[in-house]
């Protein structure tokens, strides 16, 4: 498979791994990067951000075992999300790897920014005062009136939106306001920007719930809240998308004495195991993702037989 739906020749196949958060991606990808000669292009929207590294599970750099990442630590903490340019970045970091002869591992569980650049993704434009006006809604009232407008206006989007992002619930109404359509409409249908072979790491969800607790613990244990405590000079608190990562908005909590740090931590697990949910549900209608067993000990064997067979 050498040549997009856009019929530029030599363009070579990007390996997709995704799935949800704790579920075993970062192993699998180190594995395939020494199997396939490839660099990992990183799809996990808070990794994005300097100084956030226990909380998001980053790997180290020794973890990394001299596989290249890309788009790790490119933003401040307080600088806010922006899909459309990571799409940017992202395609500029696979075609450089193509460009190299090497193979693009886009590894992450962030399911819109690996959709954006995979696919044929155009952003709908913004409005200032739209934007505004609804930040202003968020900021006086929070999230959950606004997600409830959500809901009645477009509810295959409110589903996909978790009730306490409210930057992606503004967006989401930005788009309804400008374009008078479902915000789920103005989302392309899946027209592939690279030839790509996607595949999906889970566990059963007993056993990744139990996992999720391990890694809460690990956090904490590794100093997670210190960790938190060193970015409030970065400007963390203020932070409209870094500030809402599971595990930092809940020590953020607990630091302003909302919560214990026994609540905090009890929270983080709750909230990262319904996260996971949603990101099972995002995933799963995709019909293109092969999946596999996190469980299996053969699941590098399995995805390189898959990476082959599709590749062909």
């Amino acid at each position: 498979m050498t040549a997009g739906s856009d019929g530029r020749a030599g363009r070579g196949t990007v390996v997709a791994v995704v799935g949800p958060t704790a579920a075993g991606k970062s192993a699998l990808s180190i594995a395939l990067a020494h199997a396939l000669g490839g660099e990992v292009v990183n799809a996990d929207s808070m990794q994005l951000y300097r100084g956030m590294d226990i909380g998001t599970a980053k790997l180290t750099p020794a973890e990394r075992d001299g596989v290249p990442h890309h788009l790790l630590d490119i933003w401040p903490v307080t600088e806010p999300a922006s899909v459309a340019e990571y799409q940017r970045l992202a395609r500029a970091a696979v075609d450089d790897i193509l460009a190299r002869g090497r193979v693009p591992l886009l590894v992450g569980g962030s399911g819109l920014y690996v959709r954006a650049v995979l696919e044929r993704f155009e952003f709908p434009g913004t409005d200032p005062a739209l934007r505004a006006r609804l930040e202003a809604e968020l900021a006086a009232a929070g999230p959950a009136p606004l997600h409830a407008r959500l809901r009645a206006a477009d509810p295959a989007a409110a589903e996909g939106i978790l009730p306490g992002n409210g930057r992606r619930i503004v967006r989401a109404l930005e788009v309804i306001e400008l374009t008078g359509a479902p915000f789920t409409a103005a989302l392309p249908g899946p027209t592939p920007y690279y030839p790509s072979v996607q595949l999906g790491v889970d566990l059963d969800t007993a056993a990744l719930d139990e996992r999720i607790a391990l890694r809460v613990d690990r956090m904490w244990a590794d100093g997670l809240v210190t960790e938190v405590r060193g970015l409030l000079d970065r400007g963390l608190p203020e932070g409209r998308t870094a500030s809402r990562a599971l595990g930092y908005q809940q020590v953020l909590r607990f630091l302003a004495g909302e919560l214990t740090e026994a609540e905090a931590h009890d929270e983080t697990i709750r909230a990262t195991r319904r996260f996971v949910r949603r990101q099972r549900s995002w995933f799963r209608r995709d019909p293109r993702i092969h999946w596999l067993d996190s469980a299996d000990p053969g699941l590098a064997e399995a995805a390189l037989s898959l990476v082959g067979a599709v590749a062909r």
